[in-house]
């Protein structure tokens, strides 16, 4: 029997994968975290596998914001009917990254069955982050929100952010074609 609990286990799992090249490049291209270990999505998704569903697990990973794993492992942990509405609040407005941004829309957001108002309400929000989240979760549920996604495309557009500029075209590319 261990003597760790699933977070240390779960961090002697992280060490053990580390991937140098990719932290030191993570690092020279501007990440902000202070811990990043180099892992890739794909090994992220199968750690996920391993642990199946486990929202205790995934909000402690969610509150370790100094490590860059820990933020883009914890959506793959978590359902829709864990998070509360300030809750999920709370953890859009703490994003800060791109890249867990898309992980946290990709893999937990799009699966809400609120999707489409989530997006709309953080349209509104003054945060460019917010709006990159909006668009990002848009890009996910295009298929079912064509016109919806147009719409907040041409907005995103309209506004010229750097940070939401390119994925708007990109949501604009991915829509199906009448």
């Amino acid at each position: 029997m261990s003597d760790f609990n699933k977070m240390q286990i779960l961090k002697r799992r992280f060490f053990a994968m580390r991937n140098g090249v990719i932290a030191d490049t993570l690092r020279r291209g501007g990440s902000t975290f202070r811990i990043i270990f180099g892992l890739n999505l794909p090994q992220l998704v199968d750690i996920a596998r391993d642990y199946g569903h486990d929202p205790q697990l995934a909000f402690e990973l969610w509150n370790n914001t100094a490590c860059r794993e820990s933020l883009l492992l914890a959506p793959m942990l978590l359902q829709p009917d864990d998070v509360d509405k300030e809750q999920l609040s709370q953890m859009i407005s703490s994003i800060n990254d791109i890249e867990v941004a898309d992980t946290f829309c990709h893999r937990f957001l799009r699966k809400h069955p609120d999707a489409l108002n989530i997006a709309t309400s953080l349209e509104q929000s003054p945060r460019d982050m917010d709006h990159y989240i909006a668009t990002r979760l848009m890009l996910n549920i295009v298929r079912q929100h064509p016109t919806e996604a147009l719409q907040l495309a041409q907005r995103e557009l309209d506004r010229n952010c750097p940070l939401t500029h390119r994925l708007a075209h990109q949501l604009l590319s991915s829509l199906p074609t009448p």
